[in-house]
């Protein structure tokens, strides 16, 4: 069975002087004025770049283990990918310390504009507390470094999952895109401190009844995990009627991060953290991971329709919302210990989806 590939929708390339405008805005600060002619000659390289679609411009043949091992892999791509399979088998060596990954999933700090920490910065600071008195090796991931780093960035995820499954890579293969000036991404750095971990509590506010766009923008690039193609060249990259073809004889769908424990602990003020906890959880659960417990899934407010200005005083004045965020990552720390030593696991894992997706 063949399917066609529906076009029309993306517009045609920048014309140049649009592209001129693109490119200097990165100059606009007038202590670059004594190297414009420098900037031009940038220019001109990346306009080229840009006009040949020059995504991947260092390459190395994919090699044995491949399904075309005289495809022409990124470089980058190919590290990340040899990292990750490191990851997994230092993950799954009984050896090594048991390692929860913290999520802080708030997009304010104090290094940008807000001007204060966030509250979820301080109940990870909890959790991380909480889980070395259990022994367990705590790895922040700060997600508002976005905000406050310099060029640092969650590019967004493309929907590749779309058109194919098997068109989704593991690791994501559509960053960097330097024809696109797309670079900077951080999460090939993110998957592979998700895959060391053996479970994950994920600590988020909500904003407008919702997950913080840094949270979001992870979550969707973390699509990869569940399904994602390990194998670019099954698919010579992003085509999509391979992609399609091979999506139609049979995918399995493999869960690169199923297994793990997780909690989440979600916060608001005033509504939305009810169905934010609900989302994360149900997503955590679809890509396999495994509950730590009721009290580890948990939402709560902090100064409940109070001024924000009082908020980190009301989170200094709930003690009992303090304990609930420890104990959340001592169920997550009693998980990982029962996962290893083989007393965990999801009941349902040896059952074959009937609709798998």
């Amino acid at each position: 069975m063949t399917q066609d590939v529906r076009k029309g929708q993306a517009p045609g390339k920048l014309d140049r002087d649009a592209f001129h405008r693109k490119f200097t805005a990165s100059f606009y600060d007038p202590r670059f004025d004594p190297l414009r002619e420098q900037i031009a000659q940038l220019e001109d390289v990346a306009w080229r770049n840009y006009c040949d679609s020059r995504k991947a411009p260092i390459t190395v043949k994919a090699g044995p283990g491949f399904a075309d091992p005289d495809y022409d892999l990124a470089v980058g791509w190919k590290a990340a990918r040899d990292r990750l399979l490191e990851a997994e088998r230092r993950q799954k060596d009984p050896a090594t310390p048991s390692r929860v990954l913290l999520v802080v999933g708030a997009a304010r700090n104090d290094g940008t504009c807000p001007g204060e920490m966030s509250k979820t910065f301080r109940m990870v600071e909890l959790a991380r507390t909480a889980l070395q008195t259990e022994g367990i090796e705590a790895d922040v991931l700060d997600l508002s470094l976005l905000t406050s780093t310099y060029d640092h960035h969650i590019h967004p995820c493309k929907g590749c999952v779309s058109t194919a499954m098997p068109l989704c890579h593991w690791p994501c293969s559509c960053y960097p895109n330097h024809s696109l000036n797309q670079v900077n991404d951080w999460m090939n750095e993110i998957y592979e401190r998700w895959v060391l971990a053996h479970g994950v509590l994920i600590v988020a506010p909500t904003y407008w009844y919702q997950s913080p766009s840094p949270l979001k923008l992870m979550i969707d690039r973390l699509v990869c995990a569940d399904g994602g193609n390990p194998d670019p060249s099954s698919t010579h990259g992003k085509e999509p009627e391979e992609a399609k073809a091979l999506e139609l004889q049979g995918w399995d769908y493999p869960q690169h991060l199923a297994g793990r424990a997780y909690g989440v602990f979600v916060h608001g003020d005033v509504a939305g953290t009810e169905s934010q906890r609900r989302n994360l959880a149900d997503w955590l659960d679809w890509m396999g991971l495994i509950a730590a417990g009721q009290q580890a899934v948990v939402e709560r407010y902090i100064g409940y329709y109070e001024s924000y200005a009082e908020s980190h005083a009301a989170l200094d004045k709930d003690a009992a919302l303090q304990e609930e965020v420890r104990n959340a990552a001592r169920a997550v720390a009693e998980a990982v210990r029962e996962l290893r030593a083989g007393r965990l696991s999801k009941p349902d894992a040896r059952l074959r989806r009937p609709r798998p997706k």
